[in-house]
């Protein structure tokens, strides 16, 4: 049986008055739900035209008082696919453009990635394949 392919992530963020605005000026677009559901969170959903969709929550119970971290189990980061590493240039101009912090591209023999954090810490990377 073949594996499904991926549908959504989704990432907790502590104040989506903060995080909101953050990703709609990152990915220069509403969401297309905004709703706060039965379950006990709010959530912001972007879809992206690959069919992907990337949602953000604040849960109505408070997150703990501290930051993101990748060395936890769990989440490492959340990776967005570019096609080449010309768009990965684009990205950078981008970034700056918002203020937001980044590692500048890093090439590596499995490819090349451009690392950056939303503002709870979560992290995040454009990445394009070699070639």
């Amino acid at each position: 049986m073949p594996f499904p392919a991926l549908n959504h992530v989704a990432v907790t963020v502590r104040d989506l008055e903060v995080s909101g605005p953050w990703y709609r000026a990152l990915l220069e677009s509403e969401p297309v739900i905004d709703e706060h559901t039965d379950a006990g969170f709010h959530h912001l959903v972007w879809a992206f035209d690959n069919g992907t969709l990337f949602g953000i929550h604040q849960h109505d119970q408070a997150a703990p008082d501290e930051r993101f971290s990748e060395f936890r189990v769990g989440l490492d980061h959340v990776g967005f696919g570019c096609a080449d590493r010309a768009e990965l240039e684009r990205w950078v101009t981008r970034l700056d453009e918002l203020g937001v912090q980044h590692s500048g591209i890093v090439d590596e023999s499995y490819g090349s990635g451009l690392s950056f954090r939303d503002p709870d810490g979560v992290a995040l990377e454009f990445f394009a394949l070699p070639g």
